[in-house]
């Protein structure tokens, strides 16, 4: 019986192994690949881009603070919105060439 049960066993881990195996580089290792370029992204926003949020509203970033952004969505209209809900910038600033 206990050689039966380490045969069950052995299959198991060979059977569960290359699913997992799988499942790593098809799910999660991209994602994690996602995260990281999106952090990227927020940390490289600035004063003046151009940028879309989650939510689907596009305006100007006018400040850059900790945790946030207030974003000029219109000549008189200001939103303070979350770094995190930024999805991606549509226009970056000009650079200073100095």
């Amino acid at each position: 019986m206990p050689a039966n049960a380490s045969n069950e066993l052995i299959r198991m881990v060979l059977l569960v192994g290359p699913m997992l195996l799988i499942f790593y580089f098809l799910i999660i290792r991209p994602q994690q690949k996602q995260q990281k370029k999106h952090q990227e992204m927020l940390k490289a926003i600035g004063k003046n881009d151009e940028v879309v949020t989650s939510a689907g509203i596009h305006g100007t970033i006018i400040n850059v603070k900790e945790k946030t952004f207030v974003l000029r969505v219109d000549e008189n209209a200001k939103l303070e919105i979350d770094k995190t809900s930024i999805a991606y910038v549509t226009k970056q600033r000009e650079q200073a060439n100095s």
